[in-house]
């Protein structure tokens, strides 16, 4: 999966999150636990490229730098674009655990979110003091983070309505100036009805600056499939940039089904509580649903 599609993923969970936040559901237990190792691991792939970045060292040889910066860029766009996803995520189980008065989710999300931030400020870091990067190409990184702190804001601003999750913004301020232009506009239309136009100006806004081809592609993918696994199947119906995942978003569910089965029908475990027997019926209703699609 492609770092841009996690950017639209964000504007999918900011648009679908409030009615998950106010609904009767809840995020899948496994799926948030996903999400956190998956970004666990993505972590630590970026920290061994984030290690041969030339930002306090001499300046390297000028071979080494053109063999080595398709991968550095690539890297680099991903931790900047990325970051919309997880402040997203991480707004949403704050917003999530505030209304439900507990603390599920947003631990994991958090700390997903304080590794990311290292990452980038690692980025940061080499984009000002960095050895034999290009001024043009520090700018346009740097432009790049601009516009996804932008975007941030905004799916931020809409999905947070109280200042304790909005402190996932870049900007809380800016977040709450873009949460009060999107609900008149959407007042005034009779519903949220510029959502497809701003997924459709985000997919432009990213689609065409970044690397063809994702590093961690197949972890961004892991990530993707675990933040669906903690939305209802009816958030992501009509979702055409989300379609590629529902075979993924099936492999993560059926794995919890598995899991929760299994230890139910352990002949050594514990009477199943009714929350657990209802948390299996509910993936298996989720299973059912995907083998219809």
């Amino acid at each position: 999966m492609h770092a841009c599609e996690l950017v639209e993923l964000a504007a999918v969970v900011a648009s679908r999150g409030p009615a998950v936040i106010d609904g009767p559901g809840s995020p899948s237990a496994p799926g948030i636990q996903q999400y956190w190792i998956a970004s666990r691991c993505r972590l630590d792939r970026w920290g061994r490229i984030l290690k041969e970045l030339p930002t306090f060292s001499p300046r390297p040889h000028p071979a080494t730098v053109r063999l080595r910066w398709p991968l550095w860029q690539a890297v680099m766009e991903e931790i900047l674009t990325g970051e919309v996803l997880v402040r997203v995520v991480a707004a949403f189980a704050c917003a999530y655990d505030r209304r439900r008065g507990g603390d599920e989710v947003e631990p994991l999300a958090r700390s997903a979110l304080v590794g990311h931030l290292d990452a980038r400020r690692r980025v940061l870091a080499f984009l000002v003091r960095g050895r034999g990067i290009r001024a043009e190409e520090a700018l346009r990184l740097n432009r790049l983070r601009e516009q996804a702190e932008r975007w941030t804001d905004m799916l931020v601003g809409y999905l947070a309505d109280d200042d304790e999750s909005r402190q996932y913004a870049i900007d809380p301020r800016r977040a709450r100036d873009f949460a009060e232009d999107l609900h008149h506009r959407a007042e005034a239309s009779g519903g949220p009805g510029g959502w497809p136009l701003l997924h459709a100006a985000l997919r432009a806004a990213f689609r065409q600056r970044l690397a063809p081809t994702s590093p961690n592609a197949d972890l961004n993918t892991r990530i993707a499939a675990s933040v669906l696994v903690c939305f209802p199947t009816s958030c992501f119906e009509g979702t055409e940039s989300l379609d590629a995942l529902w075979r993924q978003r099936l492999a993560a569910g059926a794995a919890d089904a598995a899991g929760m089965i299994a230890a139910i029908l352990e002949p050594h475990a514990p009477a199943p509580s009714p929350s657990d027997l209802e948390a299996a019926d509910r993936m298996l209703d989720r299973l059912r649903y995907f083998g219809s699609c």
